[in-house]
């Protein structure tokens, strides 16, 4: 019964994100970056995404029912990212979903699921960019899980309950994926008085309007996913989760 409804909430899923849509931004815009920076963060990219690839192959090899279960979680970030809102010149606002993900399976996970992810929204909505494919994946799908799965185990940790750990994950790994993209943006194009500082700042000012209520929204969806998850998985598909295997939050 369990698999059943998470087929069915799996396919759900999968008919919202075929569904055509009207795109008015981006994450960093195809061909918005200078080359250097393109090259160089796609380059720093690369070690997060192969130990990202190990991580993955050895959860699917010890618990092969999780894979239903790890689409789904790349499903999530797939239509959370997609869902748009313009911000930015050559970016915009968005949920990024990549927090859910990070608490289940690890932040090395997400950056293989983020890349992928980011990889088809370029190719099949124009949203993103393949030369800002390195940018877009260090800022959505290494540091935003990373912070995520740190706020998550701080909060752990001080016995916090697992609700208030779930929000702060999503929350915060939302936006500080938002300040990355503001540095991302403010180094390649620096102001002309004050220089990278003053151009963040603004970067992140602008993004603050949109992007504060956004990741309010995207931590309590993702306590309720993260609530539904742990009512319909099975027992031992719970327990093969690194979250659940030292025991639920209270």
């Amino acid at each position: 019964m369990n698999t059943k409804r998470i087929t069915m909430v799996a396919s759900i899923t999968l008919m919202l994100i075929l569904l055509p849509q009207n795109v008015f931004a981006m994450h960093i815009m195809e061909g918005f970056l200078p080359p250097v920076w393109c090259i160089s963060w796609g380059v720093l990219c690369i070690p997060f995404v192969a130990y990202g690839l190990y991580a993955m192959r050895k959860i699917t090899n010890e618990s092969p029912k999780l894979k239903l279960l790890l689409a789904m979680a790349g499903a999530f970030v797939f239509v959370l990212s997609s869902l748009k809102i313009p911000s930015v010149t050559g970016s915009c606002s968005h949920p990024t979903g990549t927090g859910l993900g990070a608490i289940l399976f690890g932040p090395a996970v997400m950056s293989v699921l983020g890349i992928i992810v980011l990889l088809f929204q370029s190719i099949l909505l124009a949203h993103g960019g393949l030369t800002t494919l390195g940018a877009n994946t260090f800022s959505m799908a290494i540091v935003g899980p990373f912070i995520a799965y740190g706020v998550f185990l701080l909060v752990k940790k001080l016995k916090g309950p697992e609700w208030l750990g779930v929000f702060l994950a999503a929350a915060l790994g939302d936006l500080v994926t938002y300040i990355v993209t503001s540095l991302q943006l403010a180094v390649a194009f620096p102001a002309a008085t004050g220089g990278i500082a003053v151009s963040a700042g603004k970067f992140m000012g602008i993004f603050a309007f949109t992007q504060v209520p956004l990741a309010i929204s995207e931590g309590i969806l993702t306590v309720i996913i993260f609530n539904a998850i742990k009512t319909y998985l099975k027992s031992d598909e719970l327990h093969s989760l690194k979250v659940f295997a030292g025991g639920d939050l209270r």
